[in-house]
């Protein structure tokens, strides 16, 4: 993720695959144009990274100049495009190849046509690295194209967000959701985790998820997801894993503009942390971050049976149940463990002290994200 003046931006289009794309076009010309010497013009300023690689590449005699044309504006294509930096040598009877870095509207294609018309030359052809189809609107041919992609903002390998962005080796795309705080936070029974995720939705201006009350809501009020989830329960088995992430994803797209999400209960596989991942990214945002509580067996248990005096809950009045339960929690969230520390994305926390200090080592955590 790069942060460019007020936006993020994700990953797109990586070093390794910009290289084979000009590859692959810097080939299909030179097959094409046979042994002509060609003058590829360069549109500034996006253009000087894709131009530079191309004759690079080019495996032929060939000539490269430069034209300037203002297009952009921010994020938004303007209409009005003004020739800045016009053509110096004379082009009659030459195959002229424009080398675009992108073509959305066509609008920069269009003025380029127009300087060209009265050039004389033997063959104008529109060669671009990137396209985006949803946004043309104009009848010029393109000749070469190297991607075509959606009608998002990109930035980097020249490309720019208001002066920004065009040093990156890679190419980025627009968040459209931009920056949120998404955490699985985790603990053993009796850790305190449901009061610490009271503190840290308020504090944060989070939404707390917790899969076993959306599994209630569900069910109780008969939606077709906790149908669904009531048949499998019904017959002593597990609720598939998309029935769960489809309840998940309804509970974040009621929360739309929300500034980030805490997932409790969920996941507790890495089938599931996966797909919790395909969820987010599906949202244009991630998981930043696995926060579990840690607190010693031993404190654990008088905790759960001092509980119990007062719960009413049969699972923490039996100690035998209550170690039991520890154990399972272990057996699965030392596998999700790894998986986020792969990520650097675990973040083990101190539970044992009181509510307040344990809110502020959890928000010490939090605030490096």
């Amino acid at each position: 993720m790069v942060k460019l003046h007020d936006l993020y931006f994700k990953p797109f289009v990586s070093e390794q695959k910009l290289d084979a794309i000009v590859q692959k076009m810097a080939n299909d010309v030179a097959a094409d144009l046979g042994d002509e010497v060609p003058v590829f013009i360069g549109i500034l300023n996006g253009s000087f990274m894709v131009v530079s690689d191309f004759v690079k590449k080019y495996p032929k005699p060939c000539e490269v100049t430069f034209i300037k044309l203002a297009s952009y504006e921010g994020v938004k294509s303007t209409e009005d495009i003004q020739r800045l930096i016009g053509l110096t040598q004379d082009l009659t009877g030459r195959t002229v190849v424009i080398l675009e870095d992108i073509i959305d509207t066509g609008n920069t294609l269009e003025e380029v046509h127009r300087i060209f018309k009265n050039e004389n030359v033997k063959q104008l052809l529109i060669a671009t690295l990137f396209y985006k189809p949803e946004a043309y609107n104009k009848d010029f041919k393109l000749h070469y194209v190297g991607m075509e992609i959606p009608n998002k903002f990109i930035v980097g390998y020249g490309l720019d967000y208001d002066g920004l962005g065009r040093d990156l080796p890679a190419v980025y795309q627009l968040k459209t959701t931009q920056h949120m705080t998404n955490l699985v936070l985790f603990g053993p029974p009796g850790a305190g985790k449901g009061t610490q995720a009271d503190f840290l939705k308020e504090k944060y201006d989070l939404v707390h998820i917790s899969t076993g009350d959306v599994f209630r809501f569900n069910i109780k009020n008969k939606t077709a997801l906790g149908m669904l989830a009531k048949s499998f329960i019904d017959k002593g088995e597990l609720v598939p894993d998309q029935v769960t992430i489809d309840m998940l994803n309804k509970e974040v797209e009621k929360n739309a503009d929300a500034k980030g999400f805490i997932f409790d209960g969920f996941p507790r596989t890495n089938a599931q942390a996966k797909a919790l991942d395909q969820l987010m990214e599906t949202k244009d945002s991630q998981i930043n971050a696995m926060v579990a509580l840690e607190v010693d067996d031993e404190v654990l248990v008088q905790r759960l049976l001092k509980r119990g005096e007062t719960s009413g809950r049969a699972d923490d009045a039996d100690e035998s149940i209550i170690r039991n339960r520890i154990k399972e929690y272990y057996k699965k969230t030392a596998i999700l463990k790894d998986y986020y520390a792969e990520q650097n994305k675990y973040f083990g926390v101190d539970g044992v002290g009181s509510i307040e200090e344990i809110t502020v080592r959890l928000s010490a955590a939090i605030d490096k994200l």
